[in-house]
């Protein structure tokens, strides 16, 4: 293959991998900080202690991260067939990437709300704030340093499941690298697209980390 066949590819499959991650990095940081606040809240020290809830929601969520991201993949077609329509492409890869991803992001939101100093929830009780508000502007807005590192660590995992997605027509740089890098035996296409996804990792971190130091120093 020419250079300019290869710069070709690796623009479309940069693309797609933008949107595969982007759309199912969004997706996980909503349904994710939604149950990783659930966990916290329902826990029996937590704001509504509801034991029973608090041990299926982390059941759940440890099932979720148990499954090897290529077995869920597979396993989801049908779901994913019934929701999309399709199960090849970039919007099909978006379903397992976001279902993956939103156990694992959950738990990091978990581990962050925890973090919280206790003395900040007491004062806004004291206040008379309700649970509602405690959550919503106490809890999540004074993790949000370690809410946005925990995403930042997520896009990163997405990035690479991304790249598993194309062992099954999910497109972008993994599907390059499959049909063009192992399948024809194209090392340099290999090669370029590993460059890439480091790339791509590096810029990720980068603007990650740049953003959780702005938000710690308010």
């Amino acid at each position: 293959m020419t250079w300019d066949e290869i710069w070709s590819l690796l623009r479309q499959g940069t693309v797609e991998t933008l949107q595969m991650t982007v759309w199912a990095t969004a997706i996980t940081a909503v349904l994710g900080a939604l149950l990783g606040l659930a966990l916290v809240v329902t826990d029996r020290r937590g704001l509504a202690p509801v034991p029973a809830v608090h041990h299926l929601l982390g059941l759940v969520v440890n099932v979720g991260r148990s499954i090897p991201f290529i077995i869920l993949l597979v396993a989801l077609l049908p779901f994913t067939r019934a929701l999309v329509g399709t199960t090849i492409g970039t919007t099909a890869a978006i379903v397992p990437l976001a279902i993956s991803a939103i156990p694992f992001y959950a738990r990091l939101v978990e581990t962050s709300l925890r973090e919280v100093d206790p003395g900040v929830v007491d004062a806004a009780r004291a206040m008379g704030a309700s649970r509602v508000q405690i959550a919503w502007k106490v809890l999540l807005r004074e993790a949000r340093p370690g809410l946005l590192a925990g995403l930042t660590v997520t896009f990163v995992a997405l990035i690479g499941y991304s790249a598993m997605a194309g062992a099954i027509g999910g497109g972008g740089l993994g599907d390059i690298a499959i049909r063009y890098g192992y399948q024809r035996f194209e090392n340099t296409v290999m090669i370029a697209v590993v460059a890439v996804i480091v790339v791509l990792v590096q810029v990720v971190q980068l603007l990650g980390d740049r953003l959780v130091r702005r938000l710690s120093h308010r």
